[in-house]
């Protein structure tokens, strides 16, 4: 089966893989705690509309994204929301 193109905003990768590596190397740069980048944050809320469960992660919206430790100790993407709340999400379900 032939790899299948994806792109998300501006970034374009020539299959599945490609585009778990950059949100893998994104995830790992960044310390625990932090905030995403304002560009980071940009691919980030698109990433996310893609993910079977969006409406329901995004809640009452997102204000930003940071870091933080997830089941067993691993890293996630964490949605901080505009109402003070916060959800994990999985930039895999999203690909």
């Amino acid at each position: 089966m032939p790899a299948k193109p994806l792109t998300i905003g501006k970034h374009h990768f020539a299959r599945k893989g490609d585009a778990q590596n950059f949100f893998r190397e994104m995830l790992y740069r960044y310390d625990l705690a932090d905030k995403v980048s304002q560009e980071d944050e940009t691919v980030l809320r698109l990433l996310l509309d893609r993910h079977p469960e969006a409406s329901e992660k995004i809640g009452a919206g997102v204000d930003s994204f940071s870091i933080r430790s997830a089941d067993f100790g691993t890293r996630c993407f964490w949605i901080n929301r505009v109402d003070g709340s916060t959800e994990k999400f999985s930039f895999k379900a999203c690909l």
